[in-house]
């Protein structure tokens, strides 16, 4: 059984869960653990003659040790490049929280020293009418990774959904800054040494931008002992 599982999630769509999750892969590889990762739901996949293929997904593929096939990586593929419930939803198919929480059960219950879960946009994603992606992480009781794109506005963005984790019953084990634009937003220290002061979790480390993320590059700007710690 995975050792350390968390769960990963943004502030909002498009602020580096990937670039981020894929990251802390690679240091954990550096630190010779053995690591698994999956994506449930991926919107935005395109046709290869492999079947429907997201992006994101390979690139969590790529960047763990244990060799899973892809429709264990990421069990939901959906075409549409659109919120993850209406992409299903014109797909015929159906999203719950109780399925994806047994995909991930399937790939918890293998051996491995860290074991991630990255999420879609933000915490409170619809999956259907009545449940948010947030009910997955709540029934695996996983700790959560908050990814914080370094732009105007992340503050508040990372302060509700720090409060909506904990209000969950879940630990904020975590959280990456990430600078999602070549150009650094004004005020950078500024706003990092308010997140530090106030988020009450360890800072991951600070991802500088890069125009083609390399994680393995990307790697050495983080320190994840705090997550096999305890």
């Amino acid at each position: 059984m995975a050792r350390r599982s968390y769960f990963v999630t943004g502030t909002d769509t498009g602020v580096g869960k990937t670039v981020a999750s894929a990251a802390i892969l690679e240091a954990a590889r550096a630190l010779g653990k053995h690591t698994m990762a999956m994506k449930p739901i991926a919107s935005g996949c395109e046709d290869t003659p492999y079947g429907l293929r997201n992006e994101d997904a390979l690139i969590l593929q790529s960047a763990m040790t244990e060799p899973l096939p892809y429709d264990q990586v990421n069990p939901v593929a959906l075409k549409p490049a659109i919120a993850p419930h209406v992409a299903a939803d014109m797909a015929g198919r159906q999203l719950t929280a109780q399925r994806l929480v047994g995909f991930c059960r399937g790939l918890q219950i293998r051996p491995a020293d860290l074991f991630l879960v990255e999420g879609a946009g933000g915490w409170r994603v619809p999956l259907n009418d009545r449940e948010t992606y947030s009910a997955v992480p709540r029934e695996l009781s996983m700790p959560v990774i908050l990814v914080v794109p370094l732009r105007l506005g992340c503050i508040n963005h990372a302060l509700l959904s720090a409060e909506a984790i904990r209000n969950d019953g879940l630990t904020l084990a975590g959280w990456v800054a990430n600078r999602p634009d070549q150009e650094p937003m004004s005020c950078e220290q500024e706003t990092l040494n308010y997140l530090l002061m106030h988020l009450a979790a360890p800072c991951l480390g600070v991802i500088p931008w890069q125009s083609k993320p390399v994680p393995a590059d990307l790697a050495r700007y983080l320190n994840i002992d705090p997550l096999f710690e305890n």
